[in-house]
């Protein structure tokens, strides 16, 4: 398993090669193995670059509605039956519409087979879980979601923000803490534990995730760096290093106010507002790569 970021002749890494977290290389091989069970011809090793066909798009299809049914779809209805309850049955409904029919989605994922049904999901049932008071259970879900999609680092900051605020009221606030922190960094481990050997492995991993190297996309990407290069083109005049620091200051910078407010005032309400803003300040503020936003 953790050949599977080093580049070689049997992984072409320039080829599709795998640029997400661990639990992405573990839910790839093991429709890997089930490919190869009905047709080998789908993941022959090397001979299957570029193969196509009617059944191996259709395996391909059922992957992601089989995981978009078993988590998205669950997540979205706990979330609309057990978090709205103030809401009318034809508000949620229209919620959950709006939530399993996003055109993006859809076409993101069954269309270029990402599967961030599968991060999203699991974030969702963190979200669920924690303003339920399962601090433990939230926590391992969002852990999970975040080791399967580094995308969803846009909410780490309001879910931490939100457990810490909670725990620094409890009058057992050391031994929550602890207990999040632990549960966290056993849910990493066990992720990561192929990787953790080796240190050289841990960077490849790390330098797959993060892929700076591409550049910003300044010029593709509607966010503010492409309207300033209208003006100018910052790629032209800050090395990348200077680039992704930029990007992360502006980044951090804009999605402080809401976490600190919800660190003082960890509600549900503030929790929401603060994870919908850190999601615009990521998609305004992020070192975007090729559409995609770290």
């Amino acid at each position: 398993m953790h050949h599977r970021y080093q580049n070689s002749s049997d992984n072409n890494l320039l080829y599709w090669g795998l640029d997400y977290p661990p639990l992405t290389a573990y839910h790839s091989w093991l429709c890997g193995i089930i490919a190869h069970h009905l047709d080998p011809n789908w993941v022959a090793l090397n001979a299957s670059h570029g193969y196509e066909s009617y059944h191996h798009k259709l395996f391909m299809r059922y992957t992601v509605l089989l995981v978009d049914v078993i988590i998205y779809f669950s997540a979205a209805f706990l979330f609309v039956a057990t978090c709205l309850s103030e809401w009318t049955e034809s508000e949620k409904l229209g919620l959950l519409l709006l939530l399993l029919l996003q055109p993006s989605m859809v076409i993101i994922d069954h269309g270029h087979f990402q599967y961030n049904c599968i991060s999203l999901g699991l974030a969702l049932f963190g979200v669920i879980a924690v303003v339920h008071d399962w601090d433990v259970i939230g926590s391992i879900a969002y852990s999970m979601s975040l080791n399967y999609k580094q995308m969803e680092l846009y909410h780490a900051l309001p879910f931490f923000c939100y457990l810490l605020g909670k725990s620094l009221q409890s009058d057992r606030r050391i031994v929550k803490i602890t207990k999040l922190g632990v549960t966290v960094i056993a849910v990493f481990v066990l992720c990561w534990m192929p990787y953790l050997s080796r240190m050289d492995d841990i960077l490849q991993v790390v330098h797959r995730l993060f892929p700076f190297s591409r550049g910003l996309y300044e010029d593709k990407v509607a966010n503010v760096w492409c309207t300033t290069s209208v003006l100018m083109k910052l790629r032209g005049l800050l090395t990348q290093q200077s680039l992704t620091l930029l990007t992360a200051v502006s980044t951090l910078v804009a999605t402080l106010p809401s976490c600190l407010h919800l660190l003082y005032n960890p509600t549900p309400y503030c929790f929401v507002l603060a994870l919908v803003s850190g999601y615009v300040c990521r998609v305004k503020y992020g070192h975007h790569i090729c559409g995609e936003y770290i």
